[in-house]
């Protein structure tokens, strides 16, 4: 049986809006339960993503260009798991990409040959109550790349549903890359409901409290106060929000520590909302003692399994603690925000490495003497 026409028409075998048929093998960035870390040869093949023989209905095949090493593929690889979600075999990480899309499968007519896209990488069942209530980050069958069992777009090419392949025009590969993390504060912020003029503090100067930072000053929030330990992460929010209060975490108590940043960072002012961003356990209390009666501290970093909070500080407070899962109908809001130049992710990439380069860029990802911020991979020249 012959192969589907998987090109809308265009030869592949010749160039196509700048895009030449893929050469290169398919390998990706695997660990596994050993805390391994390795580069070895993925799927599909060369030879399936040539003869797009390994396109199902509704899927588009993408060469990856940029992917960003979120904390999570660092926990994966290091702990060999997040929560209940385990490391059990030979797996492939990375889940923030954007690439150029290289075959079509007749069923999908809105992409073609050419396309510079974005993946959302979830693949959702469409069938249970948060799919069908438009919250489908919270599947019951989600398949989320990069969340073991499913393997990640830490590779040169992967077929996915084109549903979740979003445009992006002329944008960067690399801004295409940050537009999942950027979703993650953008859905935080919608639930959290900050508004214009309210008083905010982002818990966490990493990767995701850095975009939330850029997505609050875009709304207007102030004054803006981030925290950290880190010296240079700190110096690196004032360079790119030079109106924000920085506060380095001190060794105390929750409690002192959410007086000082009260007194010397809001100057007396409590803050309407705390967007946490670590998961961290004291960094989570000291968002409670800090934050105003009927405030909210929304917790959208990643920690341990159970943690101990301040309970009684947030019920005679009045304080709604809320809590995140990924994201949903994010996407094109983030694409609109970058393509405005309301909110500038371009600041954000510290460090660029080649697909064979990637053990050093997870060390480098992993090493904070690094100074790095976002770290991003580049599959394919």
């Amino acid at each position: 049986m012959a192969a589907p026409d998987i090109t809308n028409g265009a030869k592949s075998d010749h160039p196509v809006n700048g895009s030449a048929k893929p050469s290169k093998a398919n390998i990706g960035v695997f660990t596994n339960p050993k805390h391994d870390l390795w580069i070895n040869e993925a799927e599909p093949t060369l030879e399936q993503v040539q003869s797009g023989e390994s396109l199902k209905e509704g899927e588009v095949a993408v060469a990856v260009r940029s992917t960003g090493i979120c904390g999570s593929d660092i926990h994966f690889w290091s702990h060999g798991c997040i929560g209940p979600m385990v490391v059990d075999g030979d797996h492939i990480l990375g889940h923030e990409s954007a690439g150029e899309v290289i075959a079509v499968h007749p069923s999908v007519d809105h992409l073609k040959v050419g396309d510079r896209v974005a993946i959302e990488p979830n693949v959702i069942c469409n069938a249970c109550e948060p799919c069908l209530t438009g919250r489908y980050n919270g599947c019951e069958r989600v398949q989320f790349l990069s969340t073991p069992p499913v393997p990640g777009l830490l590779r040169r090419y992967v077929n996915h549903p084109a549903v979740w392949c979003h445009k992006i025009g002329s944008m960067s590969y690399e801004d295409g890359a940050l537009l999942e993390p950027l979703s993650v504060a953008l859905a935080g912020m919608q639930r959290a409901d900050v508004r214009l003029g309210d008083p905010v503090l982002i818990c966490g100067a990493g990767p995701i409290g850095l975009i939330t930072l850029l997505c609050c000053r875009a709304a207007g929030a102030c004054p803006l106060v981030i925290t950290d330990i880190d010296d240079g992460r700190l110096a690196f929010a004032k360079e790119l929000c030079p109106s924000v209060v920085t506060h380095k975490v001190e060794r105390r108590s929750a409690e002192d520590e959410a007086a000082a940043i009260v007194r010397d960072a809001f100057g007396g002012v409590e803050p309407a909302v705390a967007l946490e961003c670590t998961g961290v356990e004291s960094s989570i209390a000291a968002a409670i003692w800090a934050a105003k009666f009927g405030g909210k501290v929304f917790i959208i970093g990643v920690g341990r399994n159970e943690i101990n909070i301040p309970f009684m500080r947030a019920s005679v407070r009045e304080v709604d603690i809320q809590l995140q899962y990924r994201y949903c109908n994010t996407w094109p809001r983030a694409i609109r925000l970058v393509e405005s130049g309301v909110v500038d992710l371009s600041k954000l990439v510290t460090h660029r490495f080649k697909l064979e380069d990637a053990l050093k860029a997870f060390e480098t990802a992993k090493d904070p003497k690094t100074g790095a911020i976002k770290v991003q991979i580049q599959s394919l020249d």
